[in-house]
């Protein structure tokens, strides 16, 4: 059992959601990634999902967007990204997932990308536009590697194709809330819950609810029929707002509070 399995899987037995925050590497710079990683471990994350910067991120809103402009603008690159959480790793116990698109895993190369993050101490990955038909070689190197595969499932998604993404998917499978990009929304999707339930009726894996949940009182929302509760926009714009980092320590620690006492 990789990593991620295994934490949600502990957290489940003990009748627990777990709260996975997500931040971009390199945003503002990568010595404060490293610094932020800790700071939500200490606060109460189970698991932590860490952004690869990228030109062309088509699954993200605007808060997102500005967070890899500034990265990139920063010169973070995939190589000195990899060489920070191969220290930040041996510094906390929380897995950590990377969130990439799969051009840059392509570029790389797919074994030896996966070689890469492995050997930085991640724990697995996510990316969101690579479909599970794609997916076949990318599986079997993650697996030999022992690296949790978290694919993507859309409220358009059939039954018959959710049934197909859990048998690719190693970690959790990642229910996107809404129809869109990632962003804070003033309200969650009224039919979110019965989407859950949907998804659960195919599945024993967990199941990550993520894009649009912003605040302690979603997240608690949310946590009442997921396994894990992902924030990210409103952990970026925190981080943006507030360089002493208080504000997104105060936030990440109100959200795990709210999931942990749904």
């Amino acid at each position: 059992m990789n990593p991620i399995a295994e934490c949600l899987a502990k957290l489940r037995q003990n009748g627990e959601t777990a709260f996975i925050p997500y931040l971009m590497g390199g945003d503002p710079d990568l010595e404060a990634t490293r610094i932020l990683i800790k700071l939500l471990a200490a606060s109460g994350a189970d698991l932590i999902e860490v952004g690869v910067p990228f030109s062309d991120p088509l699954a993200d809103g605007p808060t997102i967007q500005r967070a890899a402009v500034r990265a990139l603008a920063n010169g973070c690159s995939i190589s000195d990204l990899l060489k920070m959480l191969t220290v930040v790793t041996t510094e906390v116990v929380t897995p950590l997932i990377l969130m990439i698109y799969y051009n840059q895993v392509y570029q790389r190369g797919v074994t030896q990308f996966l070689e890469e993050i492995a050997a930085a101490g991640c724990a697995g990955l996510i990316i969101p536009d690579l479909p599970h038909e794609e997916a076949e070689s990318l599986c079997e190197v993650a697996k030999k590697l022992g690296l949790g595969l978290n694919f993507l499932v859309a409220p358009t998604s059939s039954s018959e194709r959710i049934a197909q993404i859990e048998q690719h998917s190693t970690g959790f499978l990642y229910a996107v809330s809404l129809k869109g990009v990632t962003g804070a929304r003033a309200s969650l999707p009224p039919e979110l819950s019965e989407f859950i339930a949907r998804i659960k009726k195919t599945t024993t894996k967990p199941v990550g609810v993520g894009f649009g949940i912003s605040t302690p009182e979603q997240a608690a929302e949310v946590a009442n029929f997921a396994d894990a509760v992902i924030v990210g926009s409103a952990i970026v714009a925190e981080i943006e707002a507030d360089l002493s980092f208080k504000k997104v320590a105060d936030l990440a620690k109100k959200l795990a509070k709210s999931i942990k006492c749904k």
